[in-house]
């Protein structure tokens, strides 16, 4: 056999195992879905959690992360999402590599009464950035009331962020632009500017709306 035969034959070979080896892969990847379960999103603890102690945004961002696991290794009440514990306290340490669980974690009772707002059922003023709010300031009234809508960014797999009412009728305390500029200045097509808005708002609903300010993709007011 000539050298540029052998070395045709060798190349035929390689292919073949190369295809031999991608199916077998497939093949075991196959069979371990369907033993194990689709992968699911589950929340971890990076860093230890200390018992009783709420967590804020920084501990959400710094201490939790996202892992994919075959659901088959899923423990009932694992949170996907990190926000969702935002502001919860866990009821007893957590270790560092462990899934949290929705009853892992409590709402702390306050100790005292907040200081009274004047805004009633322990409500306080919060100030937020928010997007495309300069048409709200056509009609300026303490009594206005808005719903604050969020949309988060993409998840892992790619397609749209997930849009939802993250605070329903809050009162809307003030709203100005983050450059200080005067509302009437802004200019008709413009792009969307950034606002500060302060609203009335309950400690649970500044929590995710602070939360929010930091992972969404937008944060916006409509008329509620």
């Amino acid at each position: 056999m000539s050298r540029r035969a052998r070395a045709v034959a060798f190349g035929a070979a390689a292919i073949a195992c190369a295809a031999l080896s991608a199916g077998l892969a497939g093949g075991y990847r196959s069979e371990v879905a369907a033993q194990l379960g689709p992968l699911r999103t589950v929340v971890v603890a990076r860093e230890p959690l200390p018992a009783d102690r709420p967590l804020e945004p920084e501990d959400v961002e710094r201490g939790l992360q996202v892992k994919r696991v075959p659901e088959r290794f899923v423990p009932p009440g694992a949170l996907a999402i990190p926000g969702d514990a935002l502001g919860r306290a866990p009821i007893a340490p957590v270790p560092a590599g462990s899934y949290l669980l929705s009853t892992q974690l409590q709402i702390p009772q306050r100790e005292r009464p907040e200081r009274s707002s004047g805004l009633g059922g322990n409500r306080r003023p919060v100030e937020i950035s928010v997007a495309a709010a300069g048409a709200l300031t056509a009609d300026p009234s303490q009594a206005r009331r808005v719903d604050v809508v969020v949309t988060t960014e993409p998840g892992p797999g790619g397609g749209a962020g997930r849009t939802y009412v993250a605070a329903e009728s809050v009162r809307l305390l003030d709203l100005r632009s983050a450059g200080g500029a005067d509302p009437s200045d802004a200019l008709p097509g413009a792009p969307p500017e950034a606002w500060v808005a302060t609203l009335g708002l309950t400690r649970t609903q500044a929590l995710r709306l602070i939360q929010a300010e930091s992972f969404a993709r937008s944060v916006r007011l409509i008329d509620g």
